[in-house]
C-alpha cells in the first residue's frame, strides 16, 4: 500500500484577487482568501497580499503574521473579521489591512486566546451591530495587545459597543499599549472593562485621539480587580457624554498627562469610587461641563 503524500506548509504564502484556494499559495500560484492560505502556512509564518483584493474573514489558531502594507488587503466580514484563538504562547501580527463590517457584523478583530496580538497600520470600521466592537480583546489568560497607526470608526450600535473594548474573562488579564490610534465616531471610544474578569487590566494610551463618540471617549470600569489607564499626549474631544470616565470601584483609575479634554458633554467624571488623576499639565477646557478638577499627583 502507498501512503498519500503530505503537503508541506510554507513559511510564506501569498493571496491574490485572481488567486484560487486550490493553489499551493506560492507567489506564482497564490490563493484567493486568507482562510485558504492559513492552512498552507506554517506556524510562525506569514501571509502576504500579492495584489489588491478582498480576502475574507479568517480564524487564526497559531503564531502568524498577515501583512499587506503595500497594497489593498481587504476583509469584508459579516460576523467577525479576524478571530484569534491561539495557544498561550502564540503571537499574532495583523498589518496593513482594511477590515470592514457588512450585515450582520460582529467584531472587526476578536481576540480570545494567545500570548499577544499586534495590530499595525490598519483601518477597522462599520462593525455597527449591537455589542459590536472594532477590536474586542477578551482573553481568558494573560495576554497583551499592541495597536499602532490604526484608524477605528463607526463601531457599536445604540448604547453598546466600542472602538476598542478590553474585557478579560475569568482569570484573564490584559496589558495593552495604544500608540498613534484614532478612535472616532463609535458608540464608546476605548473601554477598559474589568467587570467580567479577576486578572486586572493595564492600559497605556499615547499620541492618540478618541473623538466624536456617542458616549465616552475613554472609560475604565472595575468590579474589584485593578484597571489602570495611563493617558499621555492624547486628545479626547467632542464625545457626547464624558471625555474621560472612571467608575464602579476605587480600583478603576485613569491618569492624565499632557492631554487635551475639550468639546465633550462632561470633561472628566469620577463616579462610584472611580478615580481620574492628573499630573497637572493637561488642558481640560471648553467642555459643556468641565467636570471636577482631577486631583493632581506629583511628577518625578
Amino acid at each position: 500500500m502507498l501512503a498519500a503524500p503530505v503537503q508541506a506548509q510554507a513559511t510564506r504564502t501569498w493571496v491574490s484577487g485572481v488567486g484560487d484556494d486550490v493553489n499551493p499559495c506560492s507567489r506564482t500560484a497564490p490563493c484567493k482568501t486568507f482562510a485558504g492560505a492559513i492552512s498552507k502556512t506554517a506556524a510562525g509564518g506569514e501571509i502576504n497580499c500579492l495584489d489588491p483584493g478582498g480576502f475574507g474573514a479568517v480564524t487564526i489558531t497559531k503564531s502568524l503574521t498577515i501583512s499587506c502594507p503595500y497594497t489593498e488587503g481587504g476583509a469584508l466580514a459579516g460576523g467577525n473579521g479576524i478571530v484569534v484563538n491561539a495557544l498561550p504562547t502564540d503571537v499574532v501580527v495583523i498589518r496593513g489591512l482594511d477590515i470592514f463590517g457588512v450585515n450582520p457584523p460582529t467584531h472587526g478583530i476578536r481576540f480570545i486566546a494567545g500570548a499577544a496580538l499586534h495590530v499595525q497600520d490598519c483601518t477597522i470600521k462599520r462593525f455597527n451591530a449591537v455589542n459590536s466592537n472594532g477590536i474586542s480583546f477578551a482573553p481568558g489568560g494573560a495576554s497583551e495587545l499592541y495597536v499602532s497607526n490604526t484608524f477605528i470608526s463607526e463601531n457599536g450600535n445604540g448604547t453598546t459597543g466600542a472602538g476598542i473594548q478590553i474585557q478579560p474573562t475569568g482569570a484573564g488579564s490584559a496589558k495593552v499599549v495604544l500608540n498613534r490610534v484614532l478612535v472616532n465616531n463609535n458608540i464608546v471610544g476605548i473601554r477598559a472593562d474589568g467587570l467580567a474578569g479577576t486578572g486586572g487590566i493595564n492600559v497605556s494610551i499615547a499620541n492618540s485621539e478618541t473623538s466624536g463618540n456617542a458616549f465616552h471617549g475613554i472609560v475604565a470600569l472595575s468590579a474589584g480587580p485593578t484597571v489602570q489607564v495611563m493617558v499621555d499626549g492624547t486628545t479626547s474631544s467632542h464625545n457626547a457624554d464624558q471625555g474621560i470616565r472612571a467608575t464602579n470601584n476605587a480600583n478603576a483609575i485613569i491618569r492624565l498627562s499632557n492631554s487635551n479634554v475639550t468639546g465633550n458633554g462632561i470633561g472628566t467624571l469620577a463616579s462610584v469610587g472611580g478615580q481620574v488623576l492628573s499630573y497637572g499639565n493637561n488642558r481640560i477646557d471648553g467642555n459643556t461641563d468641565d467636570g471636577s478638577i482631577p486631583p493632581v499627583i506629583p511628577q518625578q
